[in-house]
């Protein structure tokens, strides 16, 4: 059955007419060309292709939507990018990631902090999805923590020499190019790393429990040269990776509630079907609290997403409200893959249907763009004015 979409607070009457047929152009092309490769490439044997993928998408105006139209973009709006994210991420979160790595991460790192030369290089390309870049920024020792990187960049005649690891790198593998956050001298600066440089290594990570779907794996920097023209000029702190990180974390907010969509309304479907005890176990109490459960928390996810687009329109959105977007609708996904796991009873566990997969995916994005406890210390220090991230020993 074709996805009908869950929209009990008539929500869809706030969205313009144009924002919805980009919703329909994604829905459609994700139904008809990407969906039916889903469960495959979550067996690892066969992960979603996104060099084959990145160019349909980037030909629909999915990559680059929000970017200006002079740098081959769009100009869309901040609510069109959010219902593209949903879309997606009903799909897979593997396709979220991407959408969000590429414009959220790198576009918007480059558009904001490069050189024009660097964003007149790189940003068409990335938004026709001809070439695709990751963002290297958490490591192997430091996640959360991102002001104890260890990863760095020292400055001689010829340009910059790097050297560290980054870890857990959406795309990693078939990055074209990375953008490379490191200690120097002068503070935090972010770098443009290219494919093939000596000293550049790009490594996939199997053996996943989770985000199956997608290439997710390791940045490794071994005295690698690169010349001065590859450093972001006005990247300048750690304020500049964190302004990103709020970008994708929108992404986010939007869609975690295309997982919640698609694991209601498959259970919604399922019990009004399967049967028990001579009924459809629809008409259980149980089981309708848990209907009702979803679809009371997804309306008010859709809804604190829906007013953060249009803050984020109107240059009005902090990054604390961000983060109460990220940490509560990451929470409801999470809450709505178990609840729709256990609907499908026995079932709920095979992955003929798609709450298992989702309850799975679920698992990394409750951890990355930040854990839910680093939101939750985010909003506690804006409301508090009290800094708990740590403790004197």
């Amino acid at each position: 059955m074709k996805f009908q979409g869950v929209d009990y607070y008539k929500i869809d009457d706030l969205l313009s007419e144009e924002e919805k047929m980009t919703r329909t152009l994604v829905r459609e092309f994700l139904e008809n060309e990407i969906e039916p490769l889903v469960p495959d490439a979550f067996h690892e044997e066969k992960p979603l292709d996104m060099k084959v993928i990145a160019p349909k998408m980037g030909a629909l105006g999915m990559i680059g939507a929000c970017l200006p139209e002079e740098y081959g973009g769009n100009g869309a709006n901040y609510v069109t990018f959010g219902l593209i994210c949903q879309e997606v991420e009903r799909v897979d979160s593997a396709l979220r990631s991407f959408i969000a790595v590429q414009f959220g991460l790198v576009e918007y790192a480059i558009w904001r902090y490069g050189s024009e030369e660097q964003k007149q290089k790189w940003l068409p390309l990335i938004a026709r999805g001809e070439k695709i870049g990751c963002f290297g920024l958490t490591e192997p020792n430091h996640g959360s923590d991102v002001s104890s990187m260890e990863t760095v960049a020292r400055k001689d005649a010829g340009g910059w020499v790097l050297n560290g690891t980054k870890q857990w790198i959406t795309e990693s593998a078939i990055a074209d190019v990375a953008v490379v956050w490191a200690k120097t001298d002068e503070g935090v600066k972010g770098f443009l790393v290219e494919r093939g440089t000596e000293g550049f290594s790009q490594m996939a990570q199997s053996r996943k429990g989770s985000m199956r779907a997608s290439e997710v794996g390791e940045l490794g920097f071994s005295d690698c040269r690169i010349p001065p023209e590859s450093e972001m000029p006005n990247a300048k702190g750690l304020s500049a990776p964190l302004s990103c990180l709020s970008q994708a974390r929108y992404g986010i907010s939007w869609g975690v509630i295309g997982i919640a969509m698609d694991c209601y309304e498959t259970a919604l479907n399922y019990a009004k079907e399967r049967e028990q005890f001579g009924t459809p176990i629809a008409a259980y109490q149980l089981v309708q609290e848990r209907l009702v459960t979803m679809l009371i928390e997804i309306t008010k996810a859709q809804l604190l997403s829906y007013q953060l687009g249009r803050l984020m329109d109107e240059g009005k959105a902090s990054y604390t409200q961000i983060s109460m977007a990220k940490k509560n609708n990451v929470a409801i996904a999470r809450m709505c893959t178990r609840l729709a796991r256990e609907t499908l009873g026995a079932n709920g566990i095979s992955l003929d249907y798609s709450p298992i997969r989702h309850m799975a995916n679920i698992e990394s994005v409750y951890t990355y763009e930040g854990t839910d406890d680093m939101h939750t210390l985010i909003l506690g220090q804006d409301i508090t004015g009290i800094p708990a991230f740590r403790r004197e020993l």
